[in-house]
């Protein structure tokens, strides 16, 4: 029924992380729909322009088509202080927090060596030159709370200089607003496991 050539732009719609058959069709039959089209042209110009000229900063790793991202040019941010995390997305997330003021090392990826991912595949070597170099006093290791994620943050853990450099991991566990009886004992565990004692005011 479909031509070849939608159904190569519903099958290019599918590979994207999230989306289902449906969604892909739905999504190409919108954008050859005669409202959609310039949409679709303002999409397929921008994205050529991204793919072909986005690359990393040379500092922290995050996606930027300069040398240097905005967040690492930024004079109002702590360089005493290093937050790691696997991909841009966490980057983001943190961000909205409004809260963290530091700069962070963007490893796109984990430890995971049956899928060919090393120290160098994630930039291990590089995280370890810049702590050299730089005055960072704390590095917080925000790697997901996963398998992989964890033997990234042991790893790193591992291989700095912890007489000079505070190393910290971001908590997990009980979600703000979360009810004990919906939790599973794997997030309650860790929860009791990484406690922390309450202030008094």
């Amino acid at each position: 029924m479909l031509s070849p050539l939608i159904q190569q732009l519903i099958e290019a719609f599918s590979h994207l992380p999230g989306i289902g058959p449906k969604s892909a069709q739905r999504l190409a039959f919108q954008l050859l729909s005669q409202q959609g089209q310039p949409k679709g042209l303002v999409l397929s110009e921008v994205l050529k322009k991204a793919i072909e000229k986005v690359g990393h900063c040379q500092r922290c790793r995050i996606y930027t088509e300069e040398t240097l991202c905005n967040l690492c040019k930024s004079p109002k941010r702590n360089a005493s202080l290093l937050c790691i995390v696997e991909n841009p997305a966490d980057v983001a997330a943190l961000e909205q927090t409004h809260i963290f003021s530091g700069l962070y090392f963007v490893l796109q990826g984990h430890l995971s060596p049956l899928d060919g991912m090393g120290p160098s595949e994630i930039g291990l070597p590089h995280l370890f030159e810049r702590l050299k170099q730089e005055p960072v006093e704390e590095i917080i290791i925000a790697t997901n709370s996963t398998m992989e994620g964890e033997a990234t943050a042991h790893y790193i853990a591992n291989h700095i200089d912890r007489t000079k450099i505070h190393c910290s991991r971001i908590a997990h566990g009980i979600p703000m607003g979360g009810e004990l009886g919906y939790l599973d004992g794997g997030t309650l565990g860790i929860a009791l496991q990484f406690r922390t004692k309450m202030s008094l005011t």
